[in-house]
């Protein structure tokens, strides 16, 4: 177990992790057994849940009063999602997915018994389509349309768009990234002429992981998207049209989303005096 928390430099290896079959050979190499198999050290491992063969991504993010203050609006949002709901005003997510690519694979051989599905390795690229997303918070149903490009402009239309979709509702907490389209001078003349309807609300710098629509990316690309083959760019914008009103009847729910501002309080307080070196993860 201490060998597999060392770096492999450690021992003047230059692989970038250790395998069961390292250890085991490393094991020996350093004395602490006369010998031991890769399937015995998996089983140690396994054990106490120590996985050096896998990684995961994250993002630090800055520990000030901005974090503090724009996750306790998130979160109050969040908390409070149904009861405002009540009242006539919403709180939805959005967020994009940028530049997809469209690739066509063919031929494209299903899976049989003893065979699972296999794509041909080479593709036709057809160019890139920008999705942006909305998540109303208090059902988990979405939205979606593709841009033709990223931009203010094209993001304030779609806003526009939503809110004439939903005229009958008092208001809505808008939860967003920094991203420069959602924090651009068009975009916040918007927010200032609609006079309180739309309700922004930014997430700290490098928090994006707070914006829920983010779950819903991943949830929609997992069905939608993960193997998909487009023969065109329309074809895809086709899919993505007749797609998120599947999602809505087949998948959608409330994202599972446990964190409050108690408990981002008293984490806050913990590390915001040392570096920051985790992001809080959530399940759906």
């Amino acid at each position: 177990m201490e060998l597999a928390c060392l770096e492999p430099i450690a021992r003047e290896l230059h692989v970038t992790h250790w395998t069961s079959g390292d250890l085991a050979r490393q094991a020996v190499a350093d004395g602490v057994v006369s010998a031991i198999s890769p399937a015995t050290v998996r089983r140690i491992l396994q054990h106490v849940d120590l996985q050096p063969h896998r990684t995961r991504y994250w993002k630090t993010s800055h520990l000030d009063a901005q974090f503090k203050e724009r996750t306790e609006k998130v979160l109050w949002c969040y908390a409070n999602a149904e009861r405002l709901a009540g009242q006539g005003i919403w709180v939805v997510c959005t967020d994009e997915m940028p530049n997809l690519q469209l690739l066509e694979r063919h031929p494209i051989r299903r899976a049989i018994p003893g065979y699972i599905e296999r794509q041909e390795f080479e593709y036709i690229r057809h160019g890139t389509v920008t999705v942006l997303v909305f998540l109303v918070v208090h059902t988990g149903r979405m939205e979606a349309v593709c841009l033709e490009s990223k931009s203010a402009k094209n993001y304030v239309q779609q806003l526009r768009h939503f809110r004439r979709r939903h005229r009958h509702l008092r208001g809505m907490f808008l939860i967003q990234d920094g991203d420069p389209t959602h924090t651009a001078a068009a975009t916040e003349e918007y927010f200032t002429q609609c006079e309180g309807w739309w309700r922004p609300r930014l997430t700290p710098v490098h928090a994006s992981w707070l914006d829920q629509a983010e779950l819903l990316n991943d949830a929609f690309s997992y069905h939608y998207l993960k193997r998909g083959s487009w023969e065109s760019r329309q074809q895809f914008i086709d899919h993505i049209n007749a797609s998120w009103p599947e999602y809505n009847r087949l998948y959608a729910h409330p994202f599972e989303w446990t964190w409050t501002n108690h408990q981002m309080r008293k984490w806050f307080a913990e590390h915001a005096e040392s570096i920051p070196f985790r992001t809080y993860e959530q399940r759906h």
